[in-house]
C-alpha cells in the first residue's frame, strides 16, 4: 500500500518582517564530521491515485518550550585561561557561525543572504519572522515539512530541510566537567577556540558541598559557535556500589546531595539572568539547554560478565523512591532541567527508555518535564538485540519507545526505521510529533565567548598526625616525589573531557618550591617492582616524601567497573616500603573518583598524612602542591563511604531488592572513614544557640493517618505517621548555631545537618543529610549561622510501600559527620 507524502505548500506571511540580524562576512567553514547517513531512505513518493488509502494524522502538538532571544554578555570571570586567545570580551568579534551553507559560515538560520544563496525568500517563511510568537513560527515550520522530514530530525544527527532552508544540527554535545570533545560532531576546537577549562570531576566538585560553585561551573559552559546548544550533562546517578567505574562522573552516594548538584549545575548551564523563572515555564528563555541522565538505577557498567546492556536491575518501590528517583526529580522540578536521558539497563524487567510509567506519566505528567526525553545512544537497538525485550522487531521496538514517551533517538532507529515501506503503519500510526528540534533556540543563535577559569577546590584530608601538613618550607628542603602520578596530566582530567587550555602537573608544582627528586617506581597497575629501589633511596635521602598514587581510566571508567577497591598490582608494598625507608615525614596523595582501600595506610604512624585528590582537573597539580605547602582554608568531605575490603567482595549487583541497603543512610556495617568525613588545617567547634524542639499537626477530616511497622514491643502512637503530599506542612525547623574557630588559621567550614527518624520504626534510615552550608571563620574568631529547614522535607522518610511518611514521636537532629551536636524534635500527630 503506497505511503502519500505529499509536498506542503510555503505559507506566505502575514506580517511585515522584522530586522533580523545583518549578514555576515564569509569566513572559511571549519571542518566537522558529517551526520550519520540515513539508512534505507527513500525519495517522496508520487502523488496517491484515487485507490491509494491515507493514513490520518492528528495535529501536530506544538514544542513545549521556546529558546532564548540573545542574551546578555557573559560576566567577567577572574580566572583567565593559560592559552593566549585572539578574541577579548570588549574587542571587535571574529565572523563566527555554527550554520555552514554553501561554503560559508552563518550564526543566524533566518539570515537573508544565507537563504538567498540557497534559492530561497526570507519572506517566504513565518518561522523566521521574529514579531510571530513562538508557537505560530513553530507550527508554520511543523505545517510546512512532511511526514519523512519530520521524521529525519528525531535522531541526534538531524539532516534539516533544505528546501525549508532549516540546516542540519548534531543533538549530541557533553559538558560533565568543561566544554568536551565527546559527541558526534557537534563540537569542535580550533580558532578562536583552542581548548576549555576542565574543571575537576564531579565527584571532587561535589565534595566541595558548595551550591555557589556548582552553579559556578556550569555557567561557564559557553559554546561561540564551537559547540551544539544541547549539552547532555549531568550525570546524577546515585553511586550506591563503590566499585562502579563511572563513580568519577557522580556527585556521589547521597541522594539529596545528588540532587541539589544537579539543579544548581543546571540552572548555571541554562538561566539566562534576570530569566530564571516565569509563570509558563514553557516560554522561559535558556542560555543553552542540559540533560540530567542516565534515568534510572543505573549503577553498574560491566562487573563479571554482567553489562549495562544486559542488567536488569530489581528494585523495590522503597528504594527506588528513596535512592533513585529523588535526584532526578529534584533536577526536573527544582532544576527545570529541558531533557532528561533514560538508560539502557532494564528496571524489573522492562527497559527504563520502553517504560510509559517512568517517561510519560513519571517524568512528562507528575514531574512536569518542560523539555525532551532523549535515550542513550544506541538503546533502542539495546532493547532489540541484546536485553530482547518482547524479541520486538525493530518497528516495534521504535513504536514501543515512542509510546513510552521517548522524544528523541541518540541512534538512527528513528530516522532509519520509520522509512521502511512494510513498517510505516506499525510506527506511525501512533504519531510521534517533533522533538525539539529548531526552535527559538536556533532561530537567533549568540554567539559567546567559551569562559575560561581555573578552579582549585579543596581536596580531602583523611589523616593529618602531628600537623604534618602544611609542610615547613623552612625545614623541609628536598623532597622526595614518588609514585605512579608524579607526572599526570591527562590523568586529572578524567573521562568525558575537553582539550584544556593547560596542564600543570605535580612534577611542575612540586620543582617550583624546593628540590625535587622524583622517581615514579611504578606506574597505576605496579606489575614491575624492578624500580622500587630508585624510589626508596630518594626517600631516604629527602627532607619529606610525597607519594602520588592511587588508580586511572585504566581501571574504572566507563564499561569498566571494578572487582574490588585494592590498589591495583604491588602498590600497597611500594607505599609501605617507601614510608618505612623515608627520613622525613611521608604525605600519601591518592587519585581516584571510587574509593580505594586504604586501611593500611592509615595504620601506619610512618604515613603522617592523607589526602584524597579525586580527579582534580587541568590545574591538579598546583592545587595538590598548594594543599602540601600551603593551610588551605577550604577542605572538602568525602562523598562515599570507606569500607571493608570484605564487605565489598560480599556485595553483588544482584542484590538490590534488599532493602535498600547500600547507600551510608542504611548501611550499619563498619567504616575506614563516614560519609562527610574530612579534616580541615583548623579545629572547628559547634555550640547551639537555639532550635524548635516540638511540633504539633492536627489532622484534617480529609488526612488519615499511615500505619508503620515497628519494633517488637516497641510503643506506637495512635496515630503512626500521615503521607506528606496529603498534609500541607508549612512548619520550620530553625535552629541557630555558634562556629568557632579555635585553630591559628582562618577556615572555611562545611556543616552538615542530618536526620535521625525516630529509633523503633523498622526500615527507617539510620540518618540523612538534609542540610548544608559553608561557613568562613577567621582564626579566633566565631560565626553565628541560621537553618531552618520545612520539616516534612526533614523528618520524612519512604515506608515499605513507598509512601513518603512524616512518622510520629522523637526525631533527632545531628550536625556534623561526628554528630557533635544534636537536639531532639518531638512530632505529635493527632485528630
Amino acid at each position: 500500500m503506497p505511503f502519500p507524502q505529499p509536498l506542503l505548500p510555503l505559507p506566505r506571511r502575514s506580517s511585515p518582517q522584522l530586522p533580523l540580524p545583518p549578514p555576515r562576512q564569509q569566513s572559511s567553514p571549519q571542518p566537522r564530521p558529517p551526520p550519520l547517513p540515513l539508512v534505507d531512505s527513500h525519495p517522496p513518493a508520487a502523488a496517491p491515485s484515487p485507490s491509494s488509502t491515507v493514513i490520518p494524522q492528528p495535529p501536530l502538538p506544538l514544542p513545549r518550550r521556546p529558546f532564548p532571544l540573545p542574551l546578555p554578555p557573559p560576566p567577567q570571570l577572574p580566572y583567565p585561561c593559560h592559552c593566549p586567545l585572539p578574541l577579548t570580551l570588549d574587542g571587535p568579534k571574529p565572523v563566527l557561525g555554527p550554520i555552514h551553507t554553501e561554503g560559508r559560515n552563518y550564526t543566524y538560520v533566518c539570515d537573508p543572504e544565507r537563504f538567498a544563496i540557497m534559492g530561497l525568500a526570507v519572506d517566504d517563511f513565518v518561522y523566521c519572522d521574529n514579531s510571530q510568537p513562538y508557537d505560530v513560527r513553530v507550527a508554520d515550520l511543523v505545517g510546512c515539512m512532511t511526514l519523512p522530514e519530520k521524521v529525519a530530525q528525531m535522531g541526534d544527527a538531524a539532516i534539516g530541510v533544505p528546501r525549508l532552508g532549516l540546516p542540519k544540527y548534531n543533538w549530541w554535545s557533553e559538558a560533565l566537567h568543561g566544554v568536551s570533545k565527546v559527541g558526534d560532531g557537534a563540537t569542535w576546537f580550533g580558532g578562536v577556540v583552542p581548548g576549555a577549562t576542565s574543571f575537576p570531576m564531579v565527584i571532587s566538585s561535589a565534595a566541595s558541598f558548595n551550591e555557589t560553585l556548582w552553579n559556578t561551573i556550569g555557567r561557564a559552559m559557553y559554546n561561540l559557535g564551537h559547540s551544539g546548544l544541547t549539552f547532555w550533562s549531568p550525570n546524577i546517578n546515585v553511586a550506591r556500589d563503590p566499585r562502579w567505574g563511572r563513580i568519577l562522573e557522580t556527585p556521589g552516594e547521597d541522594p539529596f546531595l545528588v540532587g541539589r548538584y544537579a539543579a544548581n549545575f543546571v540552572r548555571g548551564l541554562q538561566d539566562v539572568d534576570g530569566q530564571e523563572t516565569a509563570a509558563d515555564l514553557d516560554s522561559r528563555p535558556l542560555k543553552v539547554s542540559a540533560c540530567c541522565k542516565h534515568y534510572t538505577a543505573y549503577d553498574l557498567d560491566n562487573w563479571k560478565g554482567v553489562d549495562r546492556y544486559h542488567f536488569d536491575a530489581k528494585v523495590a518501590a522503597q528504594d527506588m523512591e528513596e535512592t533513585f528517583q529523588r535526584p532526578f526529580k529534584m533536577c526536573v522540578k527544582d532544576g527545570d532541567v529541558s531533557s532528561v536521558m533514560c538508560s539502557y539497563n532494564r528496571l524489573n524487567g522492562i527497559p527504563t527508555c520502553a517504560d510509559p510509567r517512568l517517561l510519560y506519566q513519571t517524568v512528562r505528567q507528575e514531574w512536569q518535564l518542560h523539555g525532551y526525553i532523549v535515550s542513550d545512544c544506541d538503546s533502542i537497538k539495546v532493547i532489540r538485540d541484546d536485553h530482547k525485550w518482547l524479541n520486538d522487531s525493530p518497528e516495534d521496538a521504535v513504536a514501543q519507545v515512542l509510546r513510552a514517551g521517548l522524544d528523541l533517538d541518540c541512534g538512527v532507529y528513528y530516522p532509519s526505521t520509520a522509512y521502511r515501506r512494510w513498517g510505516k503503519e506499525k510506527v506511525l500510526r501512533w504519531d510521534p510529533g517533533l522533538p525539539i528540534t529548531w526552535q527559538g533556540e536556533h532561530l537567533h543563535r549568540q554567539s559567546y565567548r567559551v569562559s575560561y577559569r581555573r578552579c582549585k577546590t579543596g581536596h580531602c584530608f583523611l589523616k593529618n598526625d602531628f600537623a604534618t601538613l602544611p609542610l615547613n618550607t623552612q625545614k623541609i628542603k628536598s623532597i622526595a616525589l614518588v609514585g605512579p602520578h608524579i607526572n599526570v596530566t591527562t590523568t586529572m582530567i578524567g573521562n568525558y573531557e575537553g582539550i584544556p587550555c593547560g596542564y600543570t602537573s605535580p612534577l611542575d608544582s612540586f620543582s617550583r618550591e624546593v628540590s625535587v627528586n622524583h622517581q615514579q617506581g611504578c606506574d597505576v597497575h605496579c606489575n614491575d617492582v624492578s624500580n622500587f629501589s630508585s624510589a626508596i633511596d630518594a626517600a631516604k635521602k629527602s627532607d619529606a616524601t610525597v607519594i602520588l598514587a592511587g588508580i586511572d581510566l585504566s581501571v574504572e571508567s566507563e564499561g569498566h567497573d571494578r572487582d574490588d577497591l585494592m590498589l591495583p598490582g604491588h602498590q600497597v608494598d611500594f607505599i609501605t616500603r617507601v614510608a618505612q625507608a623515608s627520613k622525613g615525614p611521608v604525605v600519601l596523595v591518592i587519585l581516584s573518583g571510587g574509593p580505594v582501600g586504604i586501611l593500611f595506610a592509615k595504620n601506619n604512624s610512618k604515613i603522617q598524612a592523607i589526602l584524597w585528590a579525586g580527579y582534580p582537573g587541568e590545574e591538579g597539580g598546583h592545587a595538590i602542591a598548594d594543599v602540601v605547602w600551603k593551610a588551605a582554608h577550604d577542605m572538602v568531605h568525602i562523598l562515599l563511604r570507606r569500607r571493608t575490603s570484605d564487605d565489598i567482595d560480599a556485595a553483588t549487583p544482584e542484590r538490590r531488592s534488599e532493602v535498600p541497603g547500600k547507600t551510608y543512610k542504611f548501611y550499619n556495617g563498619t567504616t575506614i572513614y563516614p560519609f562527610g568525613y574530612g579534616l580541615s588545617y583548623t579545629q572547628f567547634t559547634y555550640t547551639l544557640v537555639s532550635a524548635t524542639r516540638s511540633f504539633d499537626i492536627k489532622l484534617e477530616h480529609s488526612e488519615y493517618c499511615q500505619p508503620l511497622t515497628y519494633q517488637p514491643d516497641a510503643y506506637q502512637p495512635p496515630c503512626p505517621s500521615i503521607i506528606v503530599n496529603d498534609t500541607k506542612c508549612q512548619d520550620q525547623i530553625e535552629f541557630q548555631l555558634k562556629v568557632d574557630n579555635a585553630g591559628a588559621v582562618d577556615g572555611t567550614d562545611t556543616i552538615l545537618v542530618f536526620s535521625k527518624p525516630p529509633a523503633e520504626v523498622v526500615g527507617a534510615p539510620i540518618k540523612q543529610l538534609v542540610a548544608f552550608q559553608k561557613v568562613f571563620v577567621p582564626a579566633g574568631a566565631s560565626q553565628t549561622v541560621n537553618f531552618a529547614v520545612n520539616a516534612c522535607e526533614a523528618l520524612e522518610l519512604v515506608e515499605q510501600t513507598a509512601y513518603h511518611v512524616l512518622p510520629s514521636g522523637q526525631h533527632e537532629i545531628v550536625i556534623g559527620d561526628d554528630e557533635a551536636v544534636s537536639f531532639p524534635v518531638q512530632m505529635n500527630i493527632h485528630y
